[in-house]
């Protein structure tokens, strides 16, 4: 019997832009899979959409790791079925001046961007190969494209990982498997960035001006748009800010 199961994989899927797209796809049709480091921080998050009435589930990765990264892949393809989309959503970013960004911090960088990157965007394209069809999904930043005072470690890592993303676009789009850079160029409204403005500024989430951030629904819907596309009008990269970024 052929497996008619729609999966979503999601690696990196936190609390913020990993639920909003987990969200989004499971109304689109999916089963969807969550994946980050320790699966019960995402307990809520499948709670919360199984009362919806969608299909989630939750798994325990490290992306760095490549044993990991392949096991995951194997997990769900047995479990619950063939990886149609699979969204790189991993990162961290480092904001630290050069002399104090140490080796082992510039390396973690690095190997959290863009070497996991690297490695989920290689599974992902060993599984979608021999069906001939996927969708694979990057998260990008102003980082990607821009280095910034203070970032050389995250500038660094996204680079590459924007590098990444478009040698598979070429390598594996006349094999009918979609690559998309989606480049943030703003502020994500999320808890972690209302956090952080708070302790830089002073200023708490109620005074942030409206649609001065980029909502997490709103990356979501462009990583939907993305992949509906018909194959004869794909997007690489996109890029998304307010209105009111300067850029």
């Amino acid at each position: 019997m052929t497996n008619k199961t729609k999966v979503a994989l999601l690696v990196g899927a936190g609390d913020a832009i990993g639920a909003a797209v987990a969200q989004r796809f499971a109304r689109g049709g999916y089963t969807v899979c969550v994946a980050r480091r320790e699966a019960a921080k995402s307990q809520g998050l499948v709670d919360s959409m199984k009362a919806d009435g969608h299909d989630v589930r939750a798994y325990s990765v490290d992306a760095r790791k490549e044993e990991d990264v392949q096991k995951l892949f194997a997990d769900v393809e047995k479990d619950v079925g063939p990886v149609e989309v699979c969204l790189f959503n991993a990162g961290s970013n480092v904001n630290k001046p050069l002399l104090e960004t140490t080796e082992k911090l510039f390396f973690k960088a690095w190997e959290l961007a863009c070497y996991a990157g690297f490695l989920v965007g290689r599974e992902a394209a060993k599984h979608m190969s021999t069906r001939g069809r996927g969708t694979v999904l990057f998260t990008g930043a102003t980082a990607s494209v821009r280095g910034g005072k203070g970032f050389a470690a995250f500038s660094a890592a996204k680079f590459g990982l924007r590098a990444v993303a478009q040698a598979m676009a070429r390598e594996l789009g006349p094999k009918n498997i979609h690559v998309v850079h989606l480049l943030i160029d703003a502020g994500v409204d999320s808890e972690a960035i209302h956090q952080r403005m708070k302790a830089a500024t002073g200023i708490s989430a109620s005074e942030i001006p409206p649609d001065s951030l980029t909502k997490t629904a709103s990356i979501a819907e462009a990583y939907w748009f993305a992949h509906q596309q018909s194959k004869d009008g794909w997007t690489h990269e996109l890029d998304l800010r307010p209105s009111v970024e300067t850029w």
